[in-house]
């Protein structure tokens, strides 16, 4: 039996264990959920939206307690309060969507014919969440599959454990069938397994790019769907017409909220010469500002990251780009609560280039290279000199000069004068590494869905 340990980043204790599934077990799950998605399927679609509004609204209820269980999982500091009025919003929103967006479209009503266009559930949906934003990204997925009539079993990363577990008590609570949505423990070698077997109708993950590579490789051969939400390394452009204080001041945020561990944080800024000075010198006094230390002190504007190791992948990364030239700009010794484990003061390089694995690699961390650049030619060419593509951020007064200039960005969304945010109106998608698919808008709906024809013909001449 192989036991999956959660390590807290807080104390470096065992914070919950649990006993991974064997494979004839995970196998049973994947059975049940199979067997219990049609009559799922068959309830009226308001009485499925309703079920997974109440189990959204048991979830909120319990939410002092999970926001304290979040500082102990993965860092973030409690003064932030969780993920509970996007988890309401996004589900909000699907459910608001989800008539129009599921109903027939009709081709032709006549004394001759019926043809239209129907949706239908894919049956089982695999979603394998990850840790960083672990009720967010679950429900992106979770909502609609369960609305549009499909059986969920849920996996969720080893450093969130007790976040599955939440989610399928409050649905439970509420009234969704336990088989229809199952939250499951697993191993990568069974997770793998599964997918192989074709034991699920549509899989999405969001995680790494090498994971989302060892999903595809799983998948290989089952004609299985897939959506990867995978790796970003966004940038971030400031104009010489922006508005300096407000670009410093976002773009920062999204640098450094939640440890830099945002799949849309911004990694990189690249900002025009006439602005570049006083930008940098902002940049550091907004950054000299915040305080790191423990998740449950009121004081605390920083965690510490969500695993030492991960916080062993940034400090790599920052030393090589110094060992070559970079600059860096803050004294770790500002801060005291850096312990050269999972707790690790924040960073601003300058003299970067894109030679340094800091401008190119995923950090995930709270560190940002900013470099100059002299037109929008060298920002385009520099944004999309990336292996990835999720959002880029461009600071400007000019709206069309921003929207041109998101047309040429190799990326899957564009913001204007903000970043590191999720519209649920707007589909969240990416390319390159970033991966394939999309979650949220009607998109969304469409990912956990099929389409089929009807062509009805009512004479026999």
């Amino acid at each position: 039996m192989t036991s999956i340990e959660l390590i807290s980043p807080v104390d470096g204790s065992v914070y919950v264990a649990r006993a991974a599934l064997s494979r004839a077990e995970a196998e049973a799950a994947a059975a049940r959920a199979r067997a219990a998605q049609k009559a799922w399927a068959a309830r009226p679609l308001a009485e499925r939206i309703a079920l997974v509004k109440a189990g959204v609204a048991a979830l909120i209820a319990r939410k002092d307690v999970l926001v304290q269980e979040l500082a102990w999982q993965m860092g973030r500091p409690v003064r932030y309060g969780g993920e509970f009025g996007g988890v309401h919003d996004r589900t909000e929103y699907m459910a608001g969507i989800a008539e129009a967006t599921l109903a027939p479209q009709m081709v032709e009503d006549s004394d001759r014919f019926t043809r239209y266009l129907a949706r239908e559930p894919v049956g089982v949906v695999f979603i394998v969440a990850p840790w960083n934003y672990p009720y967010l990204t679950a429900i992106n997925t979770l909502a609609p599959a369960l609305i549009a009539g499909n059986a969920v079993v849920l996996k969720h990363a080893s450093q969130t454990l007790l976040v599955g577990e939440r989610l399928a008590e409050a649905f439970h609570e509420a009234g969704i069938p336990a088989d229809v949505f199952q939250n499951v423990v697993l191993d990568h070698a069974t997770t793998e397994a599964l997918i192989g077997a074709r034991a699920f109708n549509f899989v999405n993950f969001t995680g790494s790019v090498a994971g989302g590579q060892a999903i595809e490789r799983a998948a290989a051969g089952t004609f299985v769907g897939l959506g990867l939400e995978l790796g970003g390394k966004d940038p971030g452009y400031v104009r010489a017409d922006a508005d300096l204080d407000a670009a410093v001041d976002s773009l920062m945020d999204g640098a450094m909220y939640n440890a830099g561990q945002c799949c849309c944080g911004i990694e990189r800024i690249y900002v025009h010469e006439s602005l570049y000075d006083a930008f940098v010198e902002k940049s550091v006094a907004w950054v000299k500002a915040l305080t790191l230390g423990n998740p449950f002190d009121a004081a605390s504007t920083l965690g510490p990251m969500a695993n030492k190791r991960f916080a062993a992948v940034v400090r790599a990364q920052t030393a090589e780009a110094i060992a070559a030239g970079a600059k860096a700009l803050i004294d770790a010794a500002d801060f005291p609560a850096d312990d050269g484990g999972a707790y690790l003061a924040p960073q601003i390089l300058v003299d970067v280039d894109h030679s340094m694995r800091v401008m190119k690699e995923e950090s995930f961390g709270p560190v940002v290279g900013i470099m100059p650049v002299k037109d929008d030619a060298e920002a385009i060419a520099l944004m999309n000199d990336s292996p990835y593509g999720l959002t880029c951020s461009i600071w400007t007064a000019d709206a069309d000069a921003a929207a041109a200039i998101g047309a040429q960005i190799e990326t899957g969304t564009v913001f204007m004068n903000r970043c590191d945010y999720l519209d649920p109106a707007l589909c969240w998608t990416g390319c390159k590494d970033t991966g394939r698919g999309g979650s949220l808008s009607y998109l969304g709906f469409h990912a956990v869905t099929r389409v089929k024809s009807y062509h009805l013909k009512k004479v026999t001449k």
